[in-house]
């Protein structure tokens, strides 16, 4: 390299393209893009949420709700049968 570009380069008035084409480099990527905007109508117009949101919160919810109520009846059968069975306690009304 010459003096002139390691004086330009340690500088900082050399460009970001230029050096990097000068050192053999390939141009640097360039960054990803954003996901586009929700464009579904919103669901009032006071209200900062669209109405692809409010389906995801009931789909949320709703899973929730589900695993909710699988670890009820999970905790039931370990309390009623799994926990007298194995001696870890006695139910009061047997």
């Amino acid at each position: 390299m010459s003096p002139l570009a390691w004086a330009l380069l340690r500088t900082g008035s050399m460009g970001e393209a230029k050096r990097r084409a000068d050192q053999g480099l390939p141009p640097r990527p360039k960054p990803a893009k954003a996901k586009p905007a929700d464009t579904s109508p919103r669901l009032a117009p006071w209200l900062p949420l669209t109405q692809r949101q409010g389906e995801q919160f009931v789909q949320i919810t709703t899973r929730g709700a589900w695993v909710g109520i699988g670890a009820l009846v999970l905790f039931w059968v370990i309390v009623r049968f799994i926990g007298p069975a194995a001696g870890w306690w006695t139910l009061a009304d047997g």
